[in-house]
């Protein structure tokens, strides 16, 4: 199933939804008492889930044109949002920067959090080096702890798409990467989850950007240095992940930092990023003087 958070141009309250086409069936037509936010689904378990999909499946509820209403960030409020830097080898390369032993994992804070078609703006005054990151969001769905690589896929939920926008200047200058890529807006993600049982192999699946119409990123998630369930595994030998936690799982080569010339995010640039299997991830780009 996929699912979105979604509002009206009225109404910025956003709604739990199930996406169909181009169509969506809010969960509270579905359910009585239903949940608000795709936390408290994941949260519900399996029963949950399974009584929204009986439900949806015998369901006559309203069915709402996508193009009347808009989407927020896929997730609200996880639990945590880590970050996985350095997972491709073709950009660990383009940024002049080690591929180590263990992975490069920070965390990114949830005001970064936006939704498809949505607009980030940032001051001038901050950076003018502003950079995108097509990357496979992972989204836990049960307490995770000590899990092996065989078994941690099945502590998969779901999938979706992120936008790791980044201040390549602010990157290079400070010792962490959390405030460069935190910036109001800086993290979009959706514009759906798919549930996990959707996506056979996540390390087999197209993923591209493009920048004012031109593709700037294409490659596969196979290319990862560690697999999703790699990192799953060695994030949870440290900390137990709880369900809903974000996982962003790097990004692959092609990134405007290393290209000659330089392409970065400008006034009014227009960024979409993809995922085969998930879906297209606009992002609208205002600098603020």
């Amino acid at each position: 199933m996929r699912f979105a958070h979604l509002s009206t141009r009225a109404s910025e309250t956003p709604h739990l939804a199930v996406i169909d086409g181009d169509h969506a069936v809010l969960v509270s037509d579905l359910l009585s008492p239903a949940p608000d936010t795709l936390q408290q689904l994941i949260e519900g378990g399996d029963e949950l889930l399974d009584r929204v999909r009986a439900a949806f499946s015998a369901s006559t509820a309203p069915r709402h044109p996508l193009d009347a209403l808009q989407f927020g960030s896929a997730v609200l409020a996880p639990p945590a949002i880590l970050a996985v830097g350095l997972n491709y080898a073709a950009h660990s390369s383009e940024l002049g920067l080690k591929t180590d032993t263990a992975p490069t994992v920070f965390t990114l804070w949830p005001n970064s959090l936006t939704g498809h078609g949505c607009t980030t703006s940032w001051p001038r005054a901050l950076s003018e080096s502003i950079d995108y990151e097509a990357e496979l969001g992972v989204i836990i769905g049960r307490p995770t702890k000590d899990v092996s690589a065989e078994d941690a896929l099945d502590s998969v939920w779901g999938y979706t798409v992120v936008n790791d926008i980044t201040a390549r200047d602010i990157q290079f200058a400070e010792a962490q990467w959390s405030r460069c890529k935190s910036f109001d807006g800086f993290t979009p993600t959706g514009p759906v989850v798919v549930t996990a049982d959707e996506i056979a192999d996540p390390q087999d699946l197209h993923i591209w950007a493009v920048v004012d119409g031109h593709t700037v990123q294409d490659a596969s998630t196979g290319q990862m240095v560690r697999s999703v369930a790699t990192l799953i595994a060695h994030l949870s030998t440290s900390v137990t992940l709880q369900p809903g936690t974000l996982i962003s799982t790097g990004s692959p080569g092609g990134a405007g930092y290393s290209r000659d010339p330089q392409i970065f995010l400008r006034d009014r640039s227009t960024v979409t990023v993809g995922i085969a299997g998930i879906g297209e991830l606009t992002t609208h780009c205002r600098i603020l003087d």
